[in-house]
């Protein structure tokens, strides 16, 4: 264990960027919390805090608390209220035992030595997808296992692409999406709506199309980087997209959807259930890549994490609860519950059993990937917060899509 390494916080370290994931498990927070002095009594905190003490959720947190021996502690916070807690708690040498927390979140929390890795644990990772893995790793260290993941891909309106004469089947690549674009706004009907606001959310969305371009974060004016955003442009320009994007959020770019008018839209699994509830056939295809395949999505989701303790004799109880929750059969539960995407193949295959619905979304995620991957860390959120202020910039018209992004490198370094 590297113990001391709590004391190397920076003042850039407590300042936790609020990352948006698409996730709407994040709503409202809940009262602080310290560890129990009883060391019966394990803290958990997490960012659920929708679902109370009679939940599955609270229900499955006790009932491995009972499988290790020991009584459960939780705390339900916001999720950027969580990330702040947790530097604040690391500090004072009162961190909760685990902490379940947003994916970005892990490389803050690990580079200001809040947390253990797996190998200090011996908590196993094997199973677990690559990609989404690698959210949690910084300097080729791994600072817990995902418990879940969501991430972007395109609804479509069944009713509206017929009446167009767009066969979903030759939507492959950016090419045959703006040509099937282009047919529904000859047919009547509007294009595609998605979040293009100047938060982290506009980011989140633009993701898929820059990576499906070929950019890489390290360099967001790349030629592909401006590819993407000249899509993005053209679509607005030729009213295939509405203005409206560049203010919408992903629950209002949803509610646009749901009108029935539009034929797709950029969202996620968290919209399942509302697309039941939409009163039109729907589809969902994974965020076609520029020349094809498909674009990697970034993910969303939580990290379960152990905290470093004073206490190194509290690490083996806490192993065992990292087990418990992220067995195969609890994944399970779980992901149902919260609308994900299990980390793990073997898990992803009985979600798809129980529901033939979610293989686009099994397939979203095995291409998707982690914001903080290839290295980035913490300097991810200063390379978002220009990103969408390049997106913002070209949408609006105040600058070309390559000024815009130029600019954004330029500010990065």
């Amino acid at each position: 264990m590297n113990t001391p390494a709590r004391r190397r916080f920076t003042a850039a370290a407590l300042t936790v960027v609020a990352l948006a994931t698409g996730t709407t498990a994040c709503s409202s927070g809940g009262s602080g919390s310290t560890k129990a002095e009883d060391s019966g009594t394990y803290t958990i905190w997490d960012p659920y805090p929708q679902f109370d003490k009679t939940s599955a959720w609270a229900k499955l947190l006790d009932g491995c608390g009972a499988e290790a021996g020991v009584k459960i502690k939780r705390t339900a916070f916001d999720t950027s209220d969580l990330s702040n807690k947790a530097l604040l708690a690391a500090q004072q040498d009162n961190s909760a035992d685990l902490l379940i927390v947003d994916n970005p979140v892990v490389s803050t929390l690990a580079e200001a030595g809040v947390l253990t890795t797996t190998d200090d644990n011996k908590i196993d990772t094997s199973a677990v997808d690559a990609n989404l893995l690698g959210a949690g790793q910084v300097g080729g260290k791994t600072y817990g296992t995902p418990i879940g993941a969501n991430t972007l891909a395109l609804y479509y309106n069944k009713e509206v692409l017929k009446a167009a004469g767009v066969d979903i089947a030759s939507v492959k690549d950016w090419d045959s999406l703006t040509a099937a674009l282009e047919k529904v706004k000859k047919s009547g009907k509007k294009g595609i709506t998605f979040s293009a606001i100047g938060t982290e959310e506009g980011s989140f969305q633009f993701l898929p199309w820059f990576w499906g371009s070929g950019a890489q974060l390290t360099d967001v004016a790349s030629a592909g980087a401006v590819s993407a955003l000249s899509l993005w442009k053209g679509w607005l320009d030729k009213g295939y997209a509405p203005n409206s994007v560049i203010n919408n959020t992903q629950t209002t770019s949803w509610q646009e959807f749901a009108t029935g008018d539009y034929a797709f839209s950029e969202n996620g699994t968290w919209q399942l259930a509302n697309a039941e509830k939409a009163g039109f056939e729907y589809g969902v295809v994974p965020v076609p890549a520029a020349s094809g395949g498909n674009a990697a999505a970034p993910t969303g989701g939580e990290f379960v994490t152990v905290p470093v303790q004073g206490d190194t004799g509290r690490y083996a109880t806490s192993q065992k609860l990292v087990s418990c929750l992220t067995s195969t059969e609890n994944l399970l539960a779980t992901d149902t519950t919260l609308s994900y995407i299990a980390p793990t193949t073997e898990v992803q295959d009985k979600q798809v059993a129980a529901d033939a619905q979610l293989q686009p979304w099994v397939d979203a995620v095995k291409a998707a990937k982690g914001r903080t991957s290839d290295g980035l860390g913490t300097k991810y959120p200063k390379i978002s917060e220009q990103m969408w202020k390049a997106v913002q910039a070209a949408l609006s018209g105040s600058e070309s899509p390559e000024d815009a992004l130029k600019a954004a490198r330029s500010a990065v370094k």
